[in-house]
């Protein structure tokens, strides 16, 4: 009996489907891929790309575990190549540069912690500088669609990836609108989360306080579920931060710009029209549509080239660039140049940072509790055409969207129909770092008409509530997965804890809830199999147990607790906040 098709389209949900009727394995689906990957190779998508021989372990791993047991279990995903991936060569598209990790950059450990499979580095603007996709040695990656017209970058190969059906997800990184623009050129949802939502910990800097992961999908549902796993703090990681996203939800306000957006390049007429009839549809839904002046983005948009953020890149690469001058692409090395200019001085600095602080503040108060709406990019342009202008035409394609990190925003990019035949069009959808839920829910209704409903653990699933060694990452995190469950969300106890550090081998914390007073402390929850609490809960040793624990919004779920007595000879870390804290 022949196997079924495997799709073109690979997604989380068709993968998974596709695995629990046993209708192909992982390695299935692994061996077309690289034929699909040797079929496009012309396409300049990858630097490193999959190989059986190089995913053996990952495969031989999968056929040792149980579906049930990853939650990612077999989704394949491809790393944009400034991304470490453990043993394979990073070159951030510069050979010179290459070097190779140790270890797995946080994102990318996370997901093969969740049984997704790494399948190799793609290619990019060097050094992820650019917006274009045609600055690498590693030769321009062609559109998805449409080969004369530019991918998009600096993320190109991440997304021609996904959507050239070579992987079911990827990672790129933004800076600038590097997750989000090629996602608009390639039919493709980009996710891009608030700074240090996601770990950034093995990523090679561009702007390194204002870089992120994102990812590349076919569908936001599936870019969540990657969001679920990628998420949450890394102690170890200066500019991670602890973020919840909590359920999707509408804003108050939804803002489009009052004046018409600029268009360009050779399509200009085409997005125009093809934005006029996105409008069109969303001021048909139930949503509160305002309309607000887009200049205060224009502004802090034309700081991070203008100003002295490209100081910052130049600051990572200096070293690098002096020593090979000859190893950098030339408008890569003109752009990184530029940051060592006479006018980017200590003054410039900080009249820059003054001025971006009075921007965030008035952004902050437009966007409280609403979502902006602009197009992802005003236009796209010719492979040729950019040669010819390789600073002006990079320029325009960040025209929407260099303003999004310096504020401090949430965006993801969603397809908005076309704008002529295999000529997709794209808006982006923004919001404050912590008001995530607002721009998936609106995504939610413009995409569906409606909001993907808050999902309870399923019958045979038990919550928990973990505030130690369990945690993702953490030693005792093995435990977890060897009893099938699976991370859902980091939360927060209500503020009536104490917590405390055993004096055990290795150090745990102890949560105690108090009568009166106490504080709240960060934890994350996760689901185990019904089947499966009752073996872990006997492997837990006095004076730590399970009881129910209570979480800022009022519910209770079973979680780590600790007994009374064990606080007489125990130290009080109460003021650190949570576990990942300390140290």
């Amino acid at each position: 009996m022949s196997k079924p098709t495997i799709p073109f389209e690979l997604t989380i949900g068709v993968l998974q489907e596709l695995y629990a009727s046993k209708a192909v394995t992982p390695r299935d689906v692994i061996q077309e891929i690289i034929s699909r990957v040797q079929a496009d190779s012309a396409m300049n998508i990858w630097i490193t790309p999959p190989t059986i021989e190089a995913l053996e372990p990952y495969l031989a791993r999968l056929e040792e575990t149980e579906l049930r047991g990853l939650p990612l279990w077999g989704i394949p995903f491809a790393i944009k190549d400034n991304i470490d991936v453990a043993q394979v060569a990073t070159t951030a598209a510069c050979p010179a540069y290459s070097y190779e990790p140790t270890e797995h950059a946080t994102v990318v450990r996370r997901m093969i912690d969740a049984g997704a499979i790494p399948l190799g580095k793609t290619n990019l603007d060097q050094f992820a500088t650019g917006l274009v996709g045609v600055r690498s040695p590693y030769g321009e990656t062609h559109n998805a669609l449409r080969p004369e017209l530019i991918s998009g970058g600096s993320s190109s190969g991440s997304a021609v990836a996904v959507a050239r059906g070579h992987a079911a997800f990827s990672f790129g990184t933004d800076t600038a609108g590097s997750g989000r623009v090629p996602a608009a050129l390639n039919n493709l949802v980009g996710y891009k989360p608030s700074l240090g939502a996601w770990p950034t910990k093995g990523v090679v800097p561009a702007c390194a306080s204002l870089d992120c992961v994102n990812v590349f999908a076919h569908s936001l549902e599936d870019a969540l579920k990657v969001d679920t796993y990628a998420r949450g703090l890394d102690a170890s990681d200066p500019w991670s931060r602890s973020l919840d996203r909590s359920a999707s939800r509408l804003p108050q306000k939804v803002y489009l710009p009052v004046d018409p957006p600029q268009f360009y390049g050779p399509y200009a007429a085409e997005y125009s029209d093809a934005w006029d009839a996105a409008v069109d549809r969303i001021t048909k839904l139930d949503l509160p549509i305002a309309y607000i002046d887009y200049e205060l983005f224009g502004r802090t948009a034309a700081l991070l080239y203008d100003g002295p953020w490209v100081a910052e890149r130049w600051a990572s690469l200096s070293e690098f660039v002096e020593a090979n001058p000859e190893a950098v692409f030339g408008t890569t090395e003109q752009i990184l140049r530029s940051g060592a200019s006479e006018k980017q001085t200590a003054a410039s600095v900080f009249k820059a940072m003054h001025e971006l602080q009075q921007y965030k503040l008035a952004a902050r108060k437009l966007l409280d509790n609403a979502v902006m709406i602009m197009p992802t990019c005003g236009g796209t342009y010719l492979r040729d055409q950019v040669r010819l202008d390789p600073i002006g035409t990079n320029s325009n394609m960040g025209r929407y969207t260099n303003h999004c990190n310096l504020l401090d925003l949430c965006a993801v990019a969603i397809p908005a129909g076309e704008a002529a035949p295999s000529l997709p069009f794209g808006i982006t959808l923004f919001a404050l770092a912590e008001e995530e839920a607002l721009v998936s829910g609106t995504a939610e209704m413009i995409t569906h008409g409606r909001i993907t409903p808050v999902s309870s653990p399923a019958k045979d699933m038990i919550p928990v509530a973990v505030c130690g060694l369990h945690m993702r990452g953490l030693p005792l995190e093995k435990q977890m997965q060897e009893h099938g469950a699976r991370f859902v969300r980091e939360a927060a106890t209500a503020a009536k804890y104490a917590m405390v550090k055993l004096a055990t081998v290795p150090p745990k914390p102890g949560l105690i809830k108090r009568l009166e007073g106490g504080h709240a402390f960060q934890l994350e929850v996760w689901e185990m199999p019904a089947a499966a609490f009752g073996a872990f809960a006997a492997l837990i040793p006095a004076p730590l147990g399970i009881g129910k624990v209570e979480l800022a919004d009022g519910t209770q779920i079973p979680g780590f607790i600790c007994e009374g007595y064990a606080e007489q000879d125990a130290e009080d870390i109460s003021a650190y906040g949570g576990w990942r804290h300390i140290g």
